[in-house]
């Protein structure tokens, strides 16, 4: 598979090397001083806070040309709206591995509708210099496939075709036939709880804050009660029928533990707040929609 991968940051870059290594004809798109630090040194990978770091020699691009089978999107929801004319330009299938709530529409609209696929990345890290540094797989994590669908939700040749080649790189995907909705759900989920966490200054301190944690699980209640399908996965269903109380105290356990100290919900970047931002935006116009 001939692969482009958008966005050299810390999901793009591990994808693209694990890609890379199981053969596949990999580039790395990157920009700037990270496209001079990947032209110095490869893709430099390290596990959480170790000292041994790998090269990946994956070949990077600035100026992509010529036709791809896909092509990987790795970038923050409200960087989105600035890539899509580059990517009208390409030839390939373009699969959007990012945070999304606003369905496959305005992504269709720039690029054409049979161009997208959905899905969301598994990998989850830190910039250190030129160094990635992954994220400590939980038990969670790692039972948590990628999921990878078409828009409308059919499996198709080339979702399957996709699928494998992720899964020759010892990526656990999968197909999902409601990505869409998986997108949805997990923004309405996420978004109320990132938000929350960055206002209380991480993840421990907002579950010492009863209060703010029953506002964060109204704030995921109102945007459950607003989707247009039912929660995917089904299990979410659980956010809106459990006794508040019993929410509040099982997410005030899940902030306080090892998971969500190593999620990232600590992360007060600019980057972070302007996607949270973009996310909201896209929640508060699914609400008026329906």
């Amino acid at each position: 598979m001939k692969l482009l991968v958008y966005g050299a940051g810390v999901t793009g870059t591990p994808f693209a090397a694990r890609l890379h290594e199981a053969g596949h004809d990999v580039s790395l798109l990157a920009r700037g001083e990270r496209l001079a630090a990947l032209r110095r040194h490869g893709v430099r990978l390290a596990e959480g806070t170790g000292q041994v770091v790998r090269r990946v020699p994956v070949p990077v691009v600035e100026h992509p040309a010529g036709g791809y089978d896909l092509i990987a999107v790795f970038v923050r929801a409200h960087q989105v709206d600035a890539v899509l004319p580059s990517l009208a330009g390409l030839d390939g299938d373009v699969l959007f591995l990012h945070q999304w709530a606003a369905g496959p529409a305005p992504l269709g609209a720039v690029i054409g509708p049979e161009r997208v696929l959905l899905g969301f990345p598994v990998f989850a890290g830190t910039m250190d210099g030129d160094v990635v540094r992954l994220r400590p797989a939980t038990f969670l994590t790692r039972l948590s496939p990628m999921p990878i669908g078409e828009p409308d939700g059919r499996t198709t040749p080339r979702l399957d075709r996709i699928v494998r080649a992720v899964r020759t790189a010892g990526i656990n995907a999968r197909a999902e036939p409601r990505m869409d909705a998986w997108l949805k759900t997990h923004a309405a989920f996420a978004v109320p709880l990132e938000q929350a966490a960055h206002a209380a200054g991480g993840p421990a301190a907002l579950a010492g804050d009863p209060a703010a944690v029953r506002r964060m699980v109204r704030l995921m209640r109102q945007h459950l009660a607003a989707l247009p399908t039912p929660p995917v996965p089904r299990g979410f269903v659980a956010l809106r029928t459990l006794p508040e109380g019993l929410l509040v105290a099982m997410l005030r356990r899940f902030l306080r533990g090892s998971t969500a100290a190593h999620s990232g919900l600590a992360s007060a970047s600019p980057a972070a707040a302007a996607e949270l931002e973009r996310m909201a935006e896209q929640l508060r116009a699914q609400a008026r929609i329906r």
